[in-house]
């Protein structure tokens, strides 16, 4: 959803500030389309290094623990036992839970309630990457269609108010999946694209107004 609505919202900024200041289809054209690329790729680039970043951070946090495990493993067993007596467990529950998991898979068990990891499910920085590029793109598709399939003097209105539309959508979207309110998500969404198509047409317009 963050990634659609960062697509609707700067995109259709983008085409509508360069509608402010023409009529012309292709400078429009080349504008939505530039946006698009630019955008998708920057999510891309941007979700690829945080993850990558992220996944290094976790593989070296994962080869400290293991190395502890292997040269200190009593001290790790109690370790682990402190923090489950720290969550409420008894003292001899607390051991008992620590030694069967450690007997299990230690550095998971120990990832897991230590680190917060999962050392079998580490996040992609390729699957993140395509993900956001991917979500930007759809988002993105809304405002250049809008303001490419439109009668020319009903680009700027028809493109407000299919965006106004998707916003509403990912904000209903976004606040069900959270479990958040609503109507608050829906009016922050549909205000936060108004506010940036606004400016960036009245900049387009004086920008076109100055220059032409």
């Amino acid at each position: 959803m963050l990634g659609a609505n960062d697509g609707i919202v700067s995109t259709a900024g983008l085409v509508i500030g360069v509608a402010g200041s023409t009529n012309e289809f292709f400078p429009i054209l080349a504008a939505g389309i530039a946006g698009l690329t630019a955008g998708a790729l920057s999510m891309a680039v941007g979700e690829y290094v945080s993850v990558s970043a992220q996944r290094d951070t976790e593989r070296a946090l994962l080869e400290k623990e293991r190395l502890e495990l292997e040269t200190q493993p009593e001290a790790e067993l109690l370790e682990l036992a402190g923090l489950y007596e720290a969550k409420g467990l008894t003292p001899e529950l607390a051991l008992e839970v620590a030694t069967q998991l450690h007997e299990h898979d230690a550095l998971a068990a120990h990832a897991e309630t230590e680190l917060g990891i999962d050392p079998n499910d580490l996040t992609s920085p390729w699957v993140a990457a395509v993900s956001s590029a991917l979500a930007f793109t759809v988002g993105s598709l809304i405002p250049v269609a809008g303001i490419l399939f439109s009668p020319a003097d009903l680009r700027i209105p028809t493109t407000v108010i299919a965006v106004v539309v998707a916003l509403i959508l990912t904000g209903f979207l976004s606040a069900r999946a959270g479990g958040t309110g609503i109507t608050r998500a829906i009016v922050r969404n549909v205000a936060g694209g108004l506010l940036a198509m606004g400016v960036t047409y009245w900049i387009g317009r004086l920008v076109g107004h100055s220059l032409g």
